[in-house]
């Protein structure tokens, strides 16, 4: 079956394309009798606008495009529903792409988004990328990027983040205030920058109450799909390199709960003999047992935040008005639980 055109109802209703069009959009100037009886035909006919046709009128799509790292992860879901919501209410589309921690897949993601011509584009980077040169082409192209959670400094778009170092000082911290006294710190890869200002934050601390940084004590996670076996593995490693460690802060909640299920399987007990802190705050954290004291890290609020600023950008480049780059920093909070109980 054919859809239904503008042309259809305004023949049937003996009046012009024009009036049916600005009916449909509740114009002023058409009285709400003519509005009335195109709503009602429109509706029995079934009639779905061309959004094709309008936006090559508007120059819009009416899409953007999100390229994370990974989908199936309680932080970004939490992000993609934070995203989707508000995208929902602008009556946006939102085609998602996993770069799997690739940086080559994120390369070739955001230049399919461009030659989509999506409205724009937010993006968490993947761990392995180092070279920016793809994300200055979105903004070479002048379509508004958005950058959340792991982010590239050097590139100038907007950014929605936590204070990462400020959150891994309060985990240390708080391992230090109930009697740790060699503190280790699992951390992630060398390249993020969430992972860089999570690890300054925990040297900080230790510097500030007087502990010597030791940098046997640190153990990088390259994180993505093995991030529990990485933290059973460190966990191993740990106890076969240290025989004093009582208190770890460990980079994301899934190597938390790694490192605890083989802390358990040899014998450790959490919080009698290792007290733990992660980060992140997903679901599991809170049934786990013991249950693990974590940073929450509010990722549905960052993604709707993330959309928000992207069509405030998209809206002013839509209005041929100045897009104005901005750095929002949401709050963290330190959930104590079981695994740092006193």
């Amino acid at each position: 079956m054919k859809p239904v055109t503008l042309k259809e109802i305004a023949e049937q209703l003996n009046i012009s394309v024009t009036t049916v069009s600005k009916a449909l959009k509740d114009y002023p100037d058409v009285s709400k009798k003519t509005k009335g009886l195109v709503k009602e035909l429109a509706k029995t006919l079934n009639y779905k606008p061309n959004t094709f046709a309008v936006n090559l009128r508007t120059k819009e799509s009416k899409t953007i495009g999100l390229v994370i790292p990974v989908i199936v992860h309680h932080f970004f879901s939490n992000v993609i529903k934070g995203i989707i919501s508000q995208a929902e209410k602008k009556g946006y589309l939102v085609i998602i792409l996993q770069s799997n921690e690739s940086y080559e897949l994120e390369k070739k993601h955001i230049g399919l988004l461009l030659s989509q011509r999506v409205d724009g584009i937010i993006i968490s980077i993947a761990n392995g990328t180092a070279d920016f040169k793809h994300l200055n082409d979105v903004i070479v192209q002048e379509k508004p990027l958005v950058m959340f959670d792991k982010i590239a400094k050097l590139v100038k778009c907007s950014k929605i983040i936590i204070d990462d170092r400020k959150a891994a000082y309060t985990a240390t911290q708080h391992l230090i205030d109930i009697g740790c006294k060699r503190i280790a710190h699992f951390r992630g890869g060398l390249l993020p920058q969430n992972s860089i200002d999570r690890f300054l934050g925990y040297k900080q601390a230790l510097i500030d109450n007087g502990m010597a940084y030791d940098p046997t004590l640190v153990y990088i996670c390259e994180l993505g799909d093995k991030s529990f076996e990485e933290g059973k593995q460190n966990a191993r490693q740990l106890l076969h390199d240290h025989d004093n460690v009582d208190g770890i802060f460990i980079n994301t909640d899934l190597v938390a709960i790694g490192a605890m299920t083989e802390f358990k399987a040899l014998g450790v007990k959490i919080p009698e003999d290792i007290k733990i802190v992660g980060f992140s705050n997903w679901f599991m954290s809170s049934v786990i047992s013991p249950t693990l004291t974590t940073i929450d890290q509010p990722g549905y609020k960052m993604g709707k935040t993330a959309f928000k600023q992207l069509y405030k950008e998209m809206k002013a480049i839509k209005n041929k008005k100045p897009k104005k780059s901005t750095i929002i920093t949401l709050e963290t909070a330190l959930v104590k639980r079981e695994s740092t109980k006193s």
